[in-house]
């Protein structure tokens, strides 16, 4: 959580409050393979700017608990605001823009979460955003705000998403094992082995297993991949004091340190160093 703190205001008005506050839980045993984590966020009393919506492994669901999440695809379009609302995984940024304020849970969705808690394989939201209540149901859509707003404090509100989410799951099975099987060896490996490599372990032609898995997911091997190796970067850059970018391009199986920034260039729309500077909102990723 983090402490409040007073700062002058830019225009000698008088003095503004910072408030960020954030937490990370992670879900009931039965809910864990489907939400690998919750994000409860408030920030307040910050200068107007422009969250970047990063690439990452897996579905993004957001609650708001104040004013609508807005989101625009790129910084020229007008956002649409939502009180909630998924996010498929996507290979480009999504801009957030915020007048400083934000309030609610991010929840992290695996593929089988998308299948048992929204009904649908994780490509059906591949590069789009939708409302919650046309995925969860307008019941649980409209009960997990005023529940959550009402909740005490971060931990009262994973717990009601446990709940509710729990009444929501079996929608749909899981993806053939031999998919789910693909995905993980992606993400063991940290983004680093090869499509021919998956290919001759699974006994299947590289044009068939991209054209199965991208079906399924929403992202071809070889992109998922590429996300997975950008988070890692991502995670640490920002959690490291001590790695330099040539030491997290090393880490993370980029060729070298330039390779690293035209993968940011393209997955984030910014290089590191300025991603590193310009975003306030750190935990909301």
């Amino acid at each position: 959580m983090g402490r409040p703190q007073p700062v002058h205001h830019p225009d000698g008005t008088g003095v503004v409050t910072v408030v960020v506050d954030t937490a990370t839980g992670v879900p009931a045993e039965r809910l864990r393979p489907y939400v690998s984590r919750y994000t409860g966020y408030r920030y307040a009393g910050l200068p107007p700017g422009v969250h970047i919506g990063l690439p990452g492994p897996s579905l993004t669901m957001v609650i708001s608990l104040a004013d609508p999440t807005l989101v625009a695809a790129d910084r020229s379009r007008q956002p649409v605001g939502h009180s909630a609302l998924v996010g498929g995984m996507h290979t480009r940024p999504v801009f957030i823009p915020h007048e400083g304020e934000q309030y609610g849970v991010q929840l992290q969705l695996t593929p089988d979460g998308a299948r048992s808690l929204l009904g649908l394989p994780a490509a059906a939201l591949a590069g789009t955003v939708a409302g919650l209540d046309d995925l969860l149901g307008p019941a649980a859509a409209r009960e997990l705000p005023d529940r959550l707003a009402a909740a005490p404090g971060w931990a009262g509100r994973f717990a009601v998403l446990d709940e509710v989410l729990w009444r929501c799951a079996g929608r749909l099975d899981p993806p053939e094992p031999a998919l789910d099987g693909i995905w993980r060896r992606v993400l063991d490996s940290g983004g680093t082995v090869r499509v021919a490599d998956l290919a001759h372990e699974f006994g299947w032609s590289r044009r068939y297993l991209t054209g199965r898995f991208t079906a399924e997911f929403g992202l071809g091997p070889k992109d998922l991949a590429r996300v997975v190796r950008f988070e890692r970067s991502r995670l640490l850059l920002r959690g490291s004091g001590w790695a330099t970018i040539a030491e997290v391009a090393s880490r993370c199986g980029y060729y070298d340190q330039a390779h690293l920034a035209r993968e940011w260039r393209d997955l984030a729309g910014v290089a590191p160093t300025g991603w590193l500077a310009g975003d306030d909102l750190a935990a909301v990723s």
